[in-house]
This record gives structure tokens, C-alpha cells and sequence, in this order.
């Protein structure tokens, strides 16, 4: 049976997620991407869509199942290359992922699909929603990311800054097009991801800030540049 996790976002200011950052450490993990010395890691995304950009509008009228696939690289490491599918069931989200190599990668941007080998059902999936349904890469998606996390409920919490895209770059690997900031220079978006319940202690640190919960999609906040 599939596993559907809460998720909950927020837009909050700079300042507060100072505040926020400094008290989580002190009962947190940094996730272990983090390579920076700030903690931080950086993330690309290259999101797919159909012709009629279904994705993109079913968030926008706040469709309750929706679907979404995208490849994922972490810190510009061509090693370390994920497809991905997230799933949103109103509030409750679930992600598959697989880790590709870049030769499959640049054969999914050349569309020469039909030379993968796809060993896992994800790519089966994704290749035939590209047949079927016809995917294209639909917008590149940037922001460097500080992530705590805790194993009791497996919760995640998320500080995303800097969120950048381009217009009609659809190079994964092309760190140097022209990318647009999206959010205000003051604005990070918060996301706190648990199974169950979130712990007491953990809760009444993110209670000491702030914040109001909102429908942030950055797929979405950047889609809607074009």
C-alpha cells in the first residue's frame, strides 16, 4: 500500500527563519546533503508537463490528486541524478524515485527513449506517460536548501531560498542561462513533512515564529513566468 505523508508550507521572512533555524538546531539532525558550511545544499529540477500543461493548471485550481514527474540533480553532481514522481492527495503528498545515470538523463532531454532500459517501474511509468500522454520538459527549477530532519514521525523540515528559474532553458546540465529570482529577496518557503503527528517539542519551536500556511508550489511559481 502507498504511503502518503503530511506537508505542510509556508512563506515566512528571512529574519524569522533566522530565528527558526537556530532553535531547531538544537534538537534536529542537518540533513546529510548538506556540503556547504552554511548547511546548505543546492538543487535543480527539470519538471515535465503535457501539451495542455495539466500539471501546471490542475495546481493552480487545486485539483485533489495530482501528479507530477521531474529529474532532480543535488549540488550539480552529474553522479547523483534522480526521476522522480510526486504524488499530492489533498494535503498528503508521496514521492518515487529512482537514480539514473546522466546518459539516460540526456537521452530523456534528446526524447530518444526508446534505446532506455528502464529496470525500474518508475521510468516503465514515466516513458509511457511520455508515449501516452506526451511530457516535455517544462521548466527548470533552482534554490539551495537547508534541511533538518528528526526520526520520530520522520519529520522534515525545510528552509528553500533563492528560487531562480529560466524562460526556455530545458539543460539540465547548463548551470550558466539566465535565471530569474522568483520570490522576494525577503521571502523563504518553509515546508514541514511528518507521517503521523509532529513532536510536541518540535511544534512548539515552529509555534515561537510567525507564519502562515499557503499553497506554495515552486514548480508552479516558476511555470508561471512563461
Amino acid at each position: 500500500m502507498r504511503k502518503y505523508r503530511h506537508e505542510l508550507k509556508f512563506i515566512i521572512s528571512k529574519k524569522m527563519s533566522t530565528v527558526l533555524k537556530q532553535r531547531l538546531n538544537l534538537i534536529m539532525e542537518v540533513d546529510k546533503n548538506a556540503v556547504n558550511p552554511s548547511n546548505t545544499y543546492y538543487i535543480r529540477s527539470l519538471y515535465f508537463d503535457d501539451p495542455n500543461s495539466s500539471a501546471y493548471y490542475e495546481k493552480l485550481d487545486g485539483v485533489l490528486y495530482r501528479k507530477k514527474y521531474r529529474i532532480r540533480m543535488y549540488n550539480n553532481d552529474e553522479s547523483l541524478i534522480k526521476l522522480e514522481r510526486k504524488l499530492k492527495h489533498n494535503n498528503m503528498t508521496s514521492k518515487d524515485q529512482v537514480k539514473i545515470s546522466k546518459d539516460v538523463c540526456d537521452s530523456i532531454l534528446k526524447n530518444n527513449i526508446d534505446i532506455i532500459n528502464a529496470h525500474s517501474d518508475l521510468m516503465k511509468d514515466f516513458l509511457r506517460d511520455i508515449k501516452i500522454n506526451g511530457l516535455k520538459p517544462s521548466i527548470i527549477v533552482d534554490y539551495e536548501r537547508l534541511a533538518y530532519t528528526y526520526q520520530v514521525s520522520d519529520v522534515r523540515i525545510t528552509f528553500d531560498e533563492n528560487l531562480k528559474s529560466g524562460l526556455y532553458n530545458y539543460d539540465l546540465f547548463n548551470t550558466d542561462s539566465i535565471a530569474y529570482n522568483i520570490l522576494d529577496e525577503n521571502e523563504v518557503v518553509l515546508e514541514v513533512k511528518f507521517n503521523d503527528i509532529i513532536p510536541e517539542h518540535i511544534s512548539m519551536v515552529l509555534q515561537t515564529v510567525p507564519m502562515y500556511r499557503q499553497a506554495v508550489s515552486k514548480f508552479a511559481r516558476c511555470r508561471s513566468i512563461k
